[in-house]
């Protein structure tokens, strides 16, 4: 079995759920008492937060960086970083260490081409729904053409990740907010799936709450990771 990096914190809400879903999915595949190799480096998200709506990515990537090297002299296989957002700076992560990075968007794409979806709505925050960072590569790898939320929507999820969700707190107000926006990128937007792009959404909205298929990012992050470490 190959050794997991989990680089997490951002936020632990998710990051616990991360380590619960690897865990679990090692259990299912191999019985006993097995359980998944992971090394977890956990940063303070404060810190990231800040550079993040400050737009100082590049402060970002160097925190990144720095912890992704120095676990990566334990003897690791591959790293998940456990947030959508933050695969914004992979390519400066890269740079710095010597073994690869299993990219998030990479693992919903699949899933989505598996299930032939060829239009999906994707919720996140505002960084990964606006920037060409994480829309661009799943349009221009696997041919999926990806709607985002209208600006007032946006605003709306992107407020409820930060000030509630990864505080650990799920609102029903805001889960109806969810729906709504969900429903419209069905109705108005011909969307045939929708991305849950931020790690803590799931936490919030899951299915059944609505008809369309939703496609949890983190859980297929987890479920990719354990088939590259049972390779």
């Amino acid at each position: 079995m190959k050794k997991i990096v989990m680089l997490g914190g951002m936020s632990w809400e998710s990051t616990a759920t991360y380590y619960k879903l690897l865990n679990e999915e090692i259990k299912n595949r191999l019985g006993g008492l097995h359980s998944a190799k992971i090394i977890l480096s956990s940063v303070d998200f404060e810190e990231i937060e800040k550079f993040q709506h400050s737009s100082l990515w590049d402060e970002t990537a160097d925190i990144l960086s720095k912890e992704a090297k120095s676990i990566e002299n334990a003897d690791a296989d591959f790293l998940i970083i456990c947030t959508n957002t933050m695969h914004k700076v992979v390519p400066q992560i890269e740079e710095n260490i010597n073994i690869p990075i299993l990219h998030i968007a990479d693992a919903t794409a699949k899933a989505l081409v598996k299930d032939g979806i060829s239009r999906v709505a994707l919720l996140g925050t505002k960084f990964t729904m606006t920037e060409d960072f994480y829309k661009n590569r799943i349009n221009e790898k696997f041919g999926i053409e990806v709607i985002v939320p209208n600006e007032h929507e946006q605003d709306i999820i992107h407020e409820v990740i930060y000030k509630e969700l990864c505080l650990g707190k799920c609102n029903r107000n805001s889960r109806d907010e969810y729906i709504k926006i969900i429903k419209r990128l069905e109705e108005e937007e011909n969307c045939e799936a929708v991305i849950l792009g931020c790690t803590e959404i799931s936490m919030l909205i899951k299915q059944g709450y609505v008809d369309i298929p939703l496609y949890d990012t983190t859980k297929l992050h987890a479920i990719s990771a354990i088939d590259l470490a049972l390779e």
